[in-house]
């Protein structure tokens, strides 16, 4: 049973997800909050008493304290005490065209995010991906907003970390497609390799840079150039 916890300001929002969610066999809401505070608190309670959510669903626009800065501090723990929950996996919750905070978000340990518009098969289907440890980050308009991010918030010539120097060749080639949104069947394909050769690879990748997931991996090779954003039009509503 994956349990979820739903932040966000707008109660229908709320009522609404808790409904869906909880209808499922292997979903379960254990809370839900209007605040970022409000939410932090809650998460903590239920941490203590060893039920805490495995994924959060963040509004990023909230009253006393935003999503961003939440997930920053519900995130921020890098070494959490012997038999300490381990920390949920954030959710962002966004409008594609209005929020400037996505990529902030992404980077302080969000695992992924999702329109406020998906429809209910997608919003059950991302809670699931999240919650095993994968990321949303195949579909065009994620890659898409990534890249858009990373080029308004690069204010000078991309540095390329040190550890990158740690990946074998082949790693570094995974790490590039991987950022440019290719699922593990894809880029197994790509490579003319199996699918769990290229999991292998990502496992390594993750391990060699200290990562928490696919997201972080993404954020970091944009930012040390790796891939070069490619700005794609956007179609009108």
């Amino acid at each position: 049973m994956t349990r979820v916890f739903v932040a966000d300001d707008q109660a229908m929002v709320r009522e609404g997800f808790t409904y869906l969610l909880d209808a499922q066999p292997d979903l379960s809401v254990v809370g839900t909050a209007g605040d970022g505070l409000d939410a932090l608190a809650t998460i903590a309670e239920l941490r203590e008493l060893g039920e805490g959510p495995d994924v959060v669903l963040m509004d990023i626009r909230m009253p006393k304290l935003d999503g961003l800065e939440a997930t920053r501090r519900l995130l921020e723990d890098p070494h959490p005490t012997a038999g300490a929950e381990q920390p949920p996996r954030v959710l962002v919750l966004t409008t594609f065209h209005l929020d400037r905070y996505v990529y902030q978000a992404l980077r302080v340990g969000a695992s992924g995010f999702l329109l406020k518009d998906a429809t209910a098969t997608e919003l059950i289907a991302a809670v699931r991906v999240v919650a095993v440890g994968d990321c949303l980050l195949a579909p065009a308009v994620t890659r898409r907003l990534i890249a858009d991010f990373v080029r308004a918030d690069r204010s000078a010539p991309p540095v390329r970390p040190q550890r990158l120097a740690d990946l074998t060749t082949r790693e570094t080639e995974v790490l590039a497609l991987i950022a440019r949104g290719l699922t593990n069947a894809d880029i197994a394909v790509d490579l003319f390799v199996s699918e769990y050769t290229v999991k292998t690879h990502v496992a390594h990748i993750l391990s060699k840079l200290s990562l928490r997931d696919r997201v972080q991996a993404v954020v970091l090779a944009y930012e040390a150039g790796l891939v070069t954003p490619v700005r794609t039009p956007v179609a009108p509503p």
